[in-house]
């Protein structure tokens, strides 16, 4: 049947591929189609690691299109200086909250990662803002990103410059990260039910929270423990 490739033919699999390669560009520069952009960046990392010319066709696609998984991956490009771009953690930190504010494939991953760069502060010229990483982690938390419940949790713990420190609300972003597989998040819940902190005492729940944290911490063992046994 026309269309089918033998994918032990080597000869086939590199016809296929340079095929794909020739679509994928024609829907980017011919066709104008962000997805199709997208997919010619995805087939320049991943298949040609071309990554010059994979940060060229994300640099268009986030900054004319908009595209929200492009300036994803864009904003991680400029963090490590990827692809010939130069390190530059204020371009990083547009891209992602462009990609944040896109509500798509990476919009979630993006929020925390403004978040986490708001916090910093290097972006601010080493001037935290710990308001604008609430809100980027309260965006990414509520997509059921772990880490930022976390860091929410404990921005509420501690208090900062904007954000005041609110036991109650630690408590409920601790218990979700908690419930999404966070062990100290569960650490943090069971001490805050044992000294009633945003809450009334509650010995039961200390220990359930205490359980909790020592069986995520078990498996997270064994799975390393499986993951040394598979090398």
């Amino acid at each position: 049947m026309a269309g089918l490739v033998n994918f032990l033919n080597e000869a086939e699999v590199g016809e296929f591929l340079d095929n794909l390669g020739i679509e994928y560009s024609y829907q980017c520069h011919k066709e104008k189609d962000p997805e199709g952009c997208q997919r010619l960046a995805d087939y320049l990392e991943g298949i040609k690691k071309n990554y010059e010319a994979a940060a060229q066709v994300l640099k268009h696609n986030c900054e004319e299109n908009q595209h929200g998984e492009s300036c994803y991956k864009l904003g991680s490009y400029y963090m490590i200086g990827k692809g010939g771009l130069q390190p530059d953690l204020k371009l990083a930190y547009e891209c992602f909250v462009k990609s944040c504010g896109k509500d798509g494939k990476k919009s979630v991953d993006a929020c925390h990662n403004a978040g986490l760069l708001a916090h910093d502060g290097q972006v601010f010229d080493n001037k935290p803002d710990s308001v604008k990483a609430r809100d980027y982690y309260t965006k990414a938390c509520d997509g059921n990103f772990v880490a930022s419940c976390f860091n929410l949790s404990t921005l509420y713990i501690q208090g900062a410059p904007g954000v005041s420190k609110d036991m109650a609300k630690a408590l409920k972003y601790s218990l979700k990260a908690c419930d999404l597989g966070h062990i100290w998040a569960c650490a943090n819940t069971s001490r805050m039910y044992k000294l009633g902190e945003g809450t009334s005492k509650d010995n039961e729940k200390a220990e359930l929270f205490k359980n909790k944290a020592q069986v995520l911490h078990r498996e997270q063992n064994e799975f390393s423990q499986q993951l040394k046994f598979g090398q």
